[in-house]
């Protein structure tokens, strides 16, 4: 059985402006948090492109390395690290919203969800941090 539309109906298709996102604070920000992943989806081509100059030798990794010390391209990895950051946060903050933690009766706030998050975020960093410098020393 289909099912078939009068004739003279129309699908009503709401106007929005290219610059919707623009309009209000949320909506910006939203869209950073999207447009931040495309920086890191480049981050990552590059560190695969690394991992094959790798495996073309020594000499093909340090000349691949000494490009990536330019100007350029430590600004695009701090533009990077400053999107990883911000995907970051927002990441943890959303995670108390859609994930309440309970103790018992009572709801933890979603502050302290974040901020637990936060923090147990940069202990582990800290650890893997510790490890390499142990590692490579």
């Amino acid at each position: 059985m289909s099912v078939t539309r009068p004739e003279k109906s129309k699908l009503y298709y709401r106007k929005m402006p290219a610059t919707w996102w623009l309009q209000k604070q949320s909506y910006f920000l939203f869209m950073l948090r999207e447009f931040s992943s495309l920086f890191i989806a480049l981050f990552l081509l590059v560190y695969l492109v690394e991992i094959y100059q790798l495996t073309k030798g020594p000499d093909a990794y340090a000349a691949f390395i000494h490009k990536l010390s330019s100007p350029g391209w430590i600004f695009f990895h701090v533009v990077v690290l400053l999107f990883a950051l911000y995907h970051s946060f927002t990441w943890f903050q959303s995670s108390a919203v859609v994930l309440p933690v309970r103790l018992g009766e009572h709801l933890v706030p979603r502050q302290t969800v974040t901020a637990l998050h936060i923090v147990a975020w940069a202990v582990i960093s800290l650890v893997v941090l510790i490890l390499f410098l142990t590692l490579k020393g």
